[in-house]
């Protein structure tokens, strides 16, 4: 019996959809860390296309042996084109500003502002599918910008305000902050379209897709841009190319494919607000390998945003 039929049929399935969510933040607090190390030693556009190559290797070879069958050729035309377009919007769109504001702010920043991604998920399937918002969506959705606002703003000192009043500005550069606005967005829309395009479909043959779809459209990026050269160039730097492979293990192979069973097997809202715990759990870590200062508003911010996506799902 091959390994998907016995996934498929087994008591495994008993509550899978949670587990996989739970895995899936663990996954990408990993990947968040080793990808944020890689990028700022060879760049985050050429981590963004290797890691995805690497991560494709990972990926084909399990496939093989979970389904028989090398590559997604089996595939619908439909469920090539909304998950090409969700590999596009999420890994191209979403994960070019995510890594972007890895270097800028810092995984454990950026990784909180990725807790909008579930709110905007619902907001999406609000408009794509017609799904309803409830009014704790609403509640949950204040809740959860006022959490990342405690972190990412900060007010004045009277000093600094001149005696006038005490204006709020930002903790962190601004740009970097709407670096990870965009990779929330991008993954909230990929997410969106990964659950349409998958739909009867394998989830780990989906994320090939998605994957394929990636590498592809970061190939074009290189070529217009000219970065093959360095991209080459990067493949001789050991540390990195470790680090690199380590996030493509946890990333594009093992935390994509469980976060699409998991919104395969669990609720979208569940599943999502599950994988939001990642601000959380990338907390120590962060002080611990980059020597984060992390205060106490931070920690209450990081809580109270992961509170409001759970709220927005209720």
């Amino acid at each position: 019996m091959a390994l998907g039929q016995i996934l498929e049929g087994g008591t495994l399935t008993h509550h899978i959809g949670e587990f996989a969510a739970l895995l899936t933040a663990v996954f990408w607090t990993i990947t968040a860390l080793a990808f944020t190390s890689a990028s700022k030693k060879i760049g985050s556009m050429i981590v963004n296309l290797l890691r995805l190559i690497v991560g494709f290797i990972f990926l084909s070879i399990f496939v093989y042996f979970y389904r028989g069958q090398l590559l997604p050729l089996d595939a619908s035309p439909q469920a090539w084109f909304y998950l090409s377009l969700s590999g596009l919007i999420g890994f191209v769109f979403g994960d070019l500003c995510l890594f972007q504001a890895f270097v800028v702010i810092g995984p454990r920043v950026s990784m909180l502002l990725m807790a909008l991604s579930p709110p905007m998920t619902a907001f999406i399937g609000w408009i794509v599918l017609g799904e309803t918002l409830a009014p704790m969506s609403w509640i949950g959705m204040i809740l959860t910008i006022t959490g990342i606002a405690l972190v990412v703003l900060k007010r004045h000192t009277p000093e600094e305000s001149n005696g006038g009043f005490r204006k709020v500005k930002f903790n962190y550069p601004v740009w970097g902050i709407l670096l990870g606005i965009g990779g929330a967005i991008g993954q909230a829309a990929g997410l969106v379209l990964s659950k349409i395009g998958m739909m009867g479909y394998d989830t780990f043959a989906a994320t090939q897709i998605r994957v394929i779809t990636g590498i592809v459209g970061f190939s074009i990026i290189f070529a217009i841009l000219g970065f093959w050269k360095e991209a080459f160039r990067a493949l001789t730097y050991r540390k990195p190319m470790l680090q690199l492979s380590l996030g493509a293990f946890f990333g594009p192979f093992l935390g994509v494919s469980f976060s699409l069973i998991s919104i395969k097997y669990a609720d979208t809202g569940i599943a999502a607000t599950i994988m939001s715990l990642v601000p959380v759990l990338i907390i120590p870590p962060s002080m611990l390998l980059y020597k984060e200062k992390v205060t106490v508003k931070e920690v209450i911010g990081a809580l109270i945003a992961v509170s409001g996506v759970a709220m927005f799902f209720l």
